[in-house]
């Protein structure tokens, strides 16, 4: 059970729960080498998003290997399984638009626009055909680009990513439609962007957090055009009527007895309260082929909580240096 940092009574903190902003740490307790990785900028000039700034990293050496991260991250989010990875691929880890280091689109965008967006960043620094690894959002972004773009990818690993319509994002597209709604939205996050992201990522072991986490995912949000594309990101990005088309087409191609376009490996943590497990289920049942592995003990962004299992879980099923070619 982890031990909540800076406590005086070292009273163990529950599963997912959060310890108070003021106690976090400067550095992680976990040490990292993100900031080893090899950073670099490019102009792409995308079909729906038009021209954007990109920032990516790159790690390790061999084949490549796509990394896409989630929802209120960014390749930070890759830290803890660069040298895991990093060992037998060489990594390309982009920050999707308006997350880390990479500019905000200037106009609403869909997870259509982000999955070819996607397609046009692996054209532009040549990896098309490449192995992917997506987490939450990123997991459903690569899941449907697979889908739209059956080349696009050799073998997608979705790391605990959404499929599904739930409540909770109609509710959500439904609040940030009020006119009016997204600028409060934005002014409530710019009043002290690193406390949110605190707050709005979730651990199974929140230990794992840092002054340096919060720094690098509230940095993007403490302009107007970042909480704009970030309130994007939730209401038209998680559009559920996208979700549930994205499912129904799954189901069709299920009935029809079409497979899944390339090799697919779900991994699925069996507790997390912002993505439920039972997507991952329910996705095998549409996917029969795809591979379905459970982490115990851990949340949705298992890279973090869970690193060195789920490094094994990937490498098992994309190959080894020896292996993957």
């Amino acid at each position: 059970m982890p031990i909540q940092p800076g406590s005086t009574d070292q009273r163990p903190l529950r599963p997912f729960q959060q310890q108070p902003f003021a106690r976090l740490p400067e550095l992680p307790r976990c040490p990292h080498p993100y900031f080893d990785a090899d950073a670099h900028d490019i102009e792409l000039d995308s079909a729906s998003l038009g021209p954007l700034r990109v920032h990516y990293r790159e790690y390790g050496a061999g084949e490549p290997l796509l990394l896409v991260h989630g929802l209120m991250t960014s390749s930070y989010s890759w830290r803890y399984v660069l040298d895991g990875l990093g060992a037998h691929y060489r990594l390309i880890m982009p920050d999707l638009p308006g997350n880390g280091r990479s500019a905000p689109p200037a106009h609403r965008f869909s997870a259509t626009d982000l999955g070819a967006w996607i397609g046009e960043f692996q054209a532009a620094v040549g990896i098309r055909g490449c192995r992917v690894v997506g987490n939450s959002l990123g997991g459903y972004l690569v899941m449907r680009q697979a889908v739209a773009d059956p080349g696009a990818f050799a073998k997608v690993v979705n790391l605990h990513g959404p499929a599904f319509a739930q409540a909770r994002l109609y509710a959500l597209h439904a609040a940030l439609s009020v006119p009016g709604a997204q600028d409060v939205f934005g002014w409530w996050i710019r009043r002290d962007t690193q406390r949110w992201a605190h707050q709005i990522v979730h651990y199974y072991d929140d230990t794992l957090k840092s002054r340096e986490e919060a720094g690098e995912y509230g940095a993007p949000l403490q302009t107007v055009a970042g909480t704009r594309a970030f309130a994007s990101y939730l209401r038209d990005v998680m559009d559920p009527r996208d979700h549930a088309d994205f499912a129904s087409a799954l189901a069709q191609r299920a009935a029809q007895g079409r497979s899944f376009p390339v090799p697919l490996q779900l991994i699925y943590s069996r507790q997390d309260p912002l993505v439920s497990p039972t997507i991952g289920a329910r996705l095998a049942e549409l996917i029969p082929d795809a591979q379905l592995r459970w982490v115990e003990r851990s949340s949705h962004f298992v890279q973090v909580d869970s690193p060195v299992e789920v490094v094994a879980l990937i490498l098992g099923f994309l190959g080894t240096a020896e292996t993957a070619k």
